[in-house]
């Protein structure tokens, strides 16, 4: 009976332990992905989805890349109609219907589709495109609506 209760006062605390490991670590990931996101309202909208994928032109350099991140996230930070945003590159594909020849993606959650048609518009969307058109060689976009 002793055995019962010391394994079950173990099993506790690592319980306890993990579960507090978990907790601080999931509040560490929250603090930096705050820190690296727009401070916008965090809540995804799923009314109307903007969905982009970019292909780069052969050659491009780490550089290229943190010029596009920088350029992107300052854009996205200062959009008055975007409300969400995911930026992201692509795993390595486990499966034939998985395409990943893309460099980068860019989801974004809108309130309407007139918001999504004056983000087009906004003048940081327009030096963000100016600062890094010449990256891309290929631009897809998916927009969608809720049914």
């Amino acid at each position: 009976m002793k055995r019962i209760n010391v394994v079950i006062l173990l099993l506790l605390m690592c319980y306890v332990s993990c579960d507090t490991h978990t907790k601080t670590e999931n509040s560490n990931i929250k603090d930096t992905q705050s820190t690296n996101i727009n401070e916008k309202e965090s809540h995804f909208d799923p009314t109307y989805v903007h969905v982009v994928y970019f292909w780069f032109k052969a050659g491009t350099t780490k550089e290229d890349h943190l010029l596009f991140e920088k350029s992107l996230r300052t854009f996205l930070n200062t959009s008055q109609y975007a409300k969400t945003n995911f930026i992201g590159t692509p795993p390595q594909a486990t499966r034939a219907v998985v395409d990943d020849s893309f460099t980068y993606n860019l989801v974004l959650s809108f309130d309407s589709a007139q918001a999504q048609k004056a983000y087009q518009d906004e003048a940081a969307h327009k030096v963000f495109i100016k600062e890094c058109e010449h990256l891309w060689e290929k631009v897809i976009v998916y927009d969608a609506q809720k049914i």
